[in-house]
């Protein structure tokens, strides 16, 4: 009887400390995002932008900082894209800011201009491009679908 008490006392300290290796774990990579005015407020900054193959992208908000949603700026150079047209379980948002857009959705292709908003369902097809001889410079909405 005493050996069936240490084993099952040994079971349980097993399992207190895996389940506790576990939760530290979790916490650290789940480490919540403390917001204050500071890291709330990004202004663009071209030192902080991710050079592309077509220009670069600046994240104001990313997966890691917000609840769900994510904010980006892409600057395509003329005659390219950032990736050809794909399918995703998100629903996506373009804004367009400046130059001239050619946008696919699901077979079609329209050319659109500044403060035009473009909006992309879940699984569909789609894909944005430069239609212009100018930088094009949007805006990317997305929700996060951790």
């Amino acid at each position: 009887m005493k050996r069936l008490t240490q084993f099952i006392t040994t079971i349980i300290i097993s399992v207190l400390f895996q389940q506790n290796v576990y939760a530290q774990k979790v916490a650290a990579v789940q480490e919540p995002v403390k917001y204050n005015i500071e890291n709330c407020v990004n202004e663009f900054d071209l030192a902080k932008a991710t050079k592309t193959k077509s220009g670069y992208q600046y994240w104001f908000a990313d997966k890691k900082f917000t609840e769900e949603n994510t904010l980006k700026m892409s600057i395509v150079e003329p005659g390219k894209s950032t990736h050809a047209p794909h399918r995703h379980p998100e629903e996506e948002f373009f804004y367009i800011l400046e130059g001239k857009a050619s946008f696919y959705l699901n077979g079609k292709t329209v050319e659109v201009g500044p403060n035009t908003s473009l909006y992309c369902p879940p699984n569909s097809e789609h894909g944005i491009s430069n239609a212009g001889d100018k930088d094009l410079k949007y805006l990317v909405i997305k929700k996060d679908l951790r």
